[in-house]
């Protein structure tokens, strides 16, 4: 029989105030149950000790947490641990600690799937099955902020929106889980510690301006040359760099705060330089740096690294046109856990 139970983090605190208040109980009771759930990350009414026997029992007979487990973790020889996070409805997402010396970071996933159809990207042919809620990706962070202090003795420093499926495409349980994160009821983490990366949808980019959002923006960019992006990330026909441009201008102007582009260097694909030049024109829109990140294989072969040369020459340009330019090796990559290999070797 289906459990009709409702998630009890689907309610806001008023909510769950105005639910005690019903059962004749003190509003502040709500109050209480809220700072359990997100402020202490409880996943059992048990665990509610402030509350009395019987109240436990009540919201045992009313509700249910759906909270996330890690349903198997691996551990690649650099430090970097991948978890396979198992979800109320047994779909399967991915979540990733990258530990460094000065911080650790949490990648964490937003979608089942994607919506997206980048084609170097393993998460892409999983398709979108469907969003996360705003207390599964609030989950991941709490699973991953307790390895890092297990394993490297230190709290979780930092959050990246860049693992399963597009954030913008999520926009609000994003923006909720985001909250529930920074909020002081909830995790207290600084706004200005996370990071969103997209591929590219400006509507949401602008709407994240209107929004006056705290926390940074990365783009998943790769070309600045309509066709060429477009042969590697389809959707970018619905979404020409014209308008992504555009929208990043506005982001700009609405919150002062700079843009990084995340760009990958493949064999014959975008290493002529025609390509650099494209890149650094579109770089001079708005302040930004750029992150020329290594290509993690997804075993079919289409695209390979860029040669070492042709990386140069990028930095080189980059560089001589006063643009922040930094190379990113990859952690994981022993356990599929490196940029673009989420979900390459699970199933959902």
């Amino acid at each position: 029989m289906k459990n009709s139970k409702k998630d009890i983090r689907a309610l806001s605190k008023k909510e769950l105030q105005d639910f005690f208040v019903s059962q004749g109980d003190k509003s502040f009771r709500g109050s209480q149950v809220y700072h359990w759930l997100w402020n202490k990350a409880t996943y059992d009414f048990e665990d509610m000790t402030n509350l009395s026997k019987e109240t436990r029992q009540m919201l045992v007979d009313n509700f249910v947490i759906n909270n996330i487990e890690v349903d198997q973790m691996q551990r690649s020889k650099d430090g970097t641990i991948k978890n396979a996070v198992k979800l109320h409805d047994g779909f399967t997402v991915e979540s990733v600690l990258i530990p460094t010396m000065s911080r650790t970071t949490a990648c964490v996933s937003s979608q089942v799937g994607c919506s997206l159809d980048c084609k170097f990207c393993a998460t892409a042919k999983l398709k979108r099955l469907r969003n996360l809620n705003a207390d599964e990706i609030f989950d991941q962070v709490v699973a991953i902020d307790k390895e890092s202090k297990l394993y490297n003795g230190i709290p979780l420093s930092n959050i990246v929106y860049m693992g399963m499926g597009e954030p913008l495409m999520n926009y609000n349980n994003v923006l909720k889980s985001i909250e529930k994160i920074t909020s002081p009821e909830g995790l207290g983490m600084s706004p200005r510690r996370i990071t969103l990366s997209t591929s590219g949808v400006p509507k949401m980019i602008k709407k994240l301006a209107d929004d006056e959002v705290k926390f940074h923006l990365a783009v998943s960019l790769h070309s600045a040359i309509d066709e060429v992006r477009t042969q590697i990330m389809p959707f970018n026909a619905k979404f020409p760099l014209s308008d992504l441009k555009e929208s990043l201008i506005y982001w700009y102007e609405k919150t002062g705060k700079s843009v990084t582009y995340e760009y990958i260097v493949w064999k014959g694909i975008n290493d002529r330089e025609e390509d650099i030049r494209a890149l650094v024109d579109f770089c001079k829109a708005i302040p930004c740096k750029v992150n020329i990140i290594e290509y993690n294989p997804i075993d079919d072969g289409e695209f390979q690294q860029g040669s070492d040369d042709a990386v140069a020459k990028y930095v080189n340009a980059l560089e001589a046109n006063r643009i922040t330019v930094t190379l990113r090796h990859s952690r994981g990559k022993d356990i599929d856990a490196a940029c673009g290999q989420l979900a390459n070797k699970i199933k959902v």
